[in-house]
């Protein structure tokens, strides 16, 4: 179920979204990151994933976003699960009226690089970095540079 762009801007003012990130590595130890075009964190380098739809359950979230964000769809089994992470933004997917909140549930995992098909929906471009690269870019967002700070950052379960 698709909610129209009034009723989605009334659920992101009002409550915090939760969604999927996958910090995904290739066979040489970098870590994908892609170029937003869309808010929020537009123009930021940013791992990939997407918000769990309404009635759908974790596995098949999993699933559908690996699909679209990586161009292979995944089982859950496929990901480690690193931790329950919280997002901040002062903008939202329509402009700059409201701030957005996302409630961020992050797996690691594995991949090689030659099986992903990337797509350009949300991305306009893609970079594999080290975390030591990607920690010393200034255009890698904060909430992505998270996941690789020594100090974990994220929400004790």
């Amino acid at each position: 179920m698709f909610l129209s762009q009034e009723d989605f801007a009334t659920v992101v003012r009002s409550t915090p979204l939760i969604s999927i990130d996958l910090i995904v590595e290739n066979e040489r130890g970098e870590y994908l990151l892609g170029k937003r075009t869309n808010r929020p964190a537009q123009g930021f380098w940013f791992v990939p994933g997407g918000r769990v739809q309404k009635d759908e359950t974790l596995a098949d979230a999993f699933a559908r976003l690996t699909g679209a964000e990586l161009g292979l769809s995944l089982p859950l089994t496929a990901g480690q699960f690193y931790g329950v992470w919280q997002h901040f933004y002062d903008d939202n997917f329509s402009g700059t009226g409201f701030t957005t909140h996302y409630v961020v549930l992050g797996f690691r995992l594995k991949v090689s690089q030659a099986d992903l098909r990337l797509p350009d929906a949300q991305h306009d471009d893609y970079r594999w970095l080290t975390p030591a690269a990607l920690l010393a870019s200034d255009n890698v967002h904060d909430n992505s540079r998270a996941y690789f700070l020594s100090e974990r950052q994220a929400v004790g379960l």
